[in-house]
């Protein structure tokens, strides 16, 4: 099927309006959109004549993440959660179609916001297994050619497999990936195209040109270091924007879009490390003028409909974010009238989509089917058995083996490629996050697919030197994680976990909590929830003495932490001792498949718990 049919199920307008009702979750109704026709608003005086107003549709995705299908490739089943939500291209695509057979393709536009190639075994699996630079097709590619987008933004985690993965993934796709502020390192040049300009001519009336600019987050300087150092720089979203946007206009667009992938709420994960700001599409619509609508990414959240007033015009810009994975679809509703002869925006909403009452659209799902079914076999092919069964769904608030098993491995390879340097000789210590409570590897088998599960994102293993103080000060950091609660409990994870502090606002992702172990003696320590922050962290010793705080320790860790993610201390200018930028969970993956047999008596105690004012600490639920 090609990119301009209409799936057999919606043919009828009916069924498409059904669809389209079923969807909808916030912003503008769709009643309000079909009053106002398709072509014109009621108030239009007809076309051609100064006072018409023509709508516009503007649907937009963010944060796909390598999900094609309704599918979890951990738990080989189809997706589901505790809210009820599906996920996938597929399943959008049969929204965006919709909408375009609703209100006309030829007046809307389909934009992207970035991070579309990394975060599935799908993904994975044609960036390293059957790479697309050795001939394959990324299905991700496929399926948004199916979609027909007409445009998107890089994110950050474009760059996660290098320049030259990205570079065949942007010859794969049908549609242009945008990215103003990716900039050649040595002239300041965006190597990509930092905006296009599409032309929407309607019957009888002068064209109208909507421009489409691309902005990144400025973090890929930091998390994607390795592969961009000395090759692409990444300037703030609102000083690029300010440079691009009156260039966009001099071009001759009547209407400029962003697509950002950057989040609005003003914060940065990564303190003073960049003079940039993280989150910056608020900042974006505020400061710089002549910006009419900003599809918003990067923060995976979900933003129906926002206003911001742009400072020095007094516009009111408008901001939508659909939530990741293919979840929502984003309309923009973009409604312009002649002014003197010139297309102005004289009104703008917005509104969601929820992917979960729509089929997926045969034409993406055929376009992956032999990917797909090439990777199910992968990850689900047996590597190995295991003695017990581990599960990280207690992680976040008490020792586990599954995190001792992460940390063993990672701190193994540290250590054997330090064998004849001068840190040899060094104690090991590593460093996890419980990024996945569903992740569990069973007693017996274990798959490809079990051990993906334990270790969900693409970071790479660096290994840094740290003294005793320094691993106090990491470990005190991590420890803001919790709440303060004084008194042993029981208390429920929620009450626990996820605290609200100056550097996480909206509460400490389980990302930002770092787990620290020992590789040949044990590393130990209390954390004191009921000390304020700073001063949690008790009865630190390693090799069951208290630790030396002038002794030297190699520390196992990923590049987005050593990189700045987390802005956790020390970190980005300790001593780099390894660094050969292979995936742990390719190396977890690869440790099961040679040694066979994984047995946590090996590697697993219990080297850390949380107290209260020196009690235990007693959690349920």
């Amino acid at each position: 099927m090609s990119t301009d049919q209409t799936p057999d199920f919606l043919a009828s307008p009916a069924t498409r309006r059904q669809l389209l009702t079923m969807a909808a979750v916030g912003g503008a109704g769709v009643a309000a959109v079909a009053a106002a026709g398709p072509a014109t608003a009621a108030t239009g005086r007809g076309p051609g004549t100064n006072g018409e107003v023509v709508r516009l549709t503007v649907l937009g995705t963010t944060d796909l993440h390598g999900n094609v299908l309704n599918w979890d490739y951990f738990k080989n089943a189809e997706f589901t959660d505790s809210r009820s939500n599906d996920i996938g291209v597929a399943k959008a695509s049969s929204i965006i179609k919709a909408v375009k057979a609703e209100v006309g393709a030829e007046r809307t536009l389909t934009i992207d916001a970035g991070d579309t190639i990394q975060g599935t075994p799908l993904a994975y699996y044609f960036a390293k297994i059957d790479p697309i630079t050795g001939g394959s097709m990324h299905p991700m590619a496929a399926a948004m050619n199916q979609v027909g987008y007409d445009a998107a933004a890089l994110g950050n985690h474009e760059f996660n497999y290098g320049l030259d993965t990205l570079r065949v993934f942007e010859k794969q796709c049908n549609f242009p990936l945008l990215s103003a502020n990716s900039v050649d390192w040595n002239t300041g040049a965006p190597v990509f195209k930092p905006w296009i300009i599409k032309t929407i001519k309607l019957p009888d009336t002068k064209a109208i040109k909507v421009g489409i600019l691309g902005l990144v987050t400025p973090g890929v300087a930091i998390w994607d270091a390795a592969n961009v150092e000395g090759k692409v720089r990444f300037p703030g979203i609102v000083e690029q924007a300010k440079v691009m946007v009156p260039r966009l206009k001099a071009a001759g667009a009547d209407v400029v879009i962003v697509s950002c992938h950057s989040g609005d709420n003003g914060a940065s994960s990564w303190g003073d490390a960049l003079p940039y700001v993280e989150n910056a599409s608020a900042l974006l619509a505020q400061e710089v003028p002549g910006i009419d609508a900003i599809l918003v990414g990067h923060a995976h959240l979900e933003i129906p409909q926002r206003y911001v007033t742009n400072t020095a015009t007094g516009k009111q810009v408008l901001l939508s974010e659909p939530l990741y994975w293919g979840m929502r679809v984003t309309r923009m509703s973009i409604d312009v009238q002649k002014v003197r002869g010139q297309w102005q925006v004289v009104h703008s909403e917005a509104k969601l989509y929820n992917s979960n009452v729509a089929p997926e659209d045969p034409a993406v799902t055929g376009a992956v089917a032999a990917s797909h079914a090439k990777v199910l076999t992968y990850v689900n092919s047996v590597i190995g058995t295991s003695k017990q069964a581990m599960s990280a769904a207690t992680s976040r608030y008490e020792d586990t083996a599954a995190m001792d098993f992460i940390n063993y491995v990672q701190g193994l390879t540290v250590k054997a490629a330090l064998a004849g340097t001068p840190q040899a000789d060094l104690p090991v210590l590593s460093i996890a996050a419980p990024f996945n409570k569903a992740a569990a590897i069973p007693e017996g088998n274990v798959t490809v697919r079990d051990v993906a599960g334990l270790y969900i994102f693409d970071n790479t293993l660096i290994g840094i030197v740290l003294t005793g103080q320094q691993v106090k000060d990491y470990l005190e950091q991590s420890a803001w994680y919790f709440q303060q609660r004084s008194g042993a409990g029981p208390y429920t994870p929620e009450q626990v976990t996820n605290a609200v502090t100056p550097l996480a606002p909206g509460g400490t992702p389980d990302y930002n909590y770092d787990i620290m172990g020992g590789l040949d003696k044990a590393l130990t320590y209390d954390i004191d929830i009921a000390k304020d922050l700073g001063s949690r962290i008790a009865n630190l010793s390693y090799a069951g003495a208290p630790i030396d705080l002038s002794a030297q320790f190699v520390i196992a860790i990923n590049n987005y932490r050593q990189s700045g993610g987390g802005n956790f201390p020390h970190v980005k200018t300790a001593p780099v001792v390894y660094n050969r930028q292979i995936e742990i969970r390719q190396l977890i993956i690869d440790w099961v498949t040679a040694n066979k047999v994984i047995d946590a008596a090996a590697f697993s105690s219990m080297d850390w718990k949380l107290v209260s004012n020196g009690l235990p600490v007693t959690i349920t639920g």
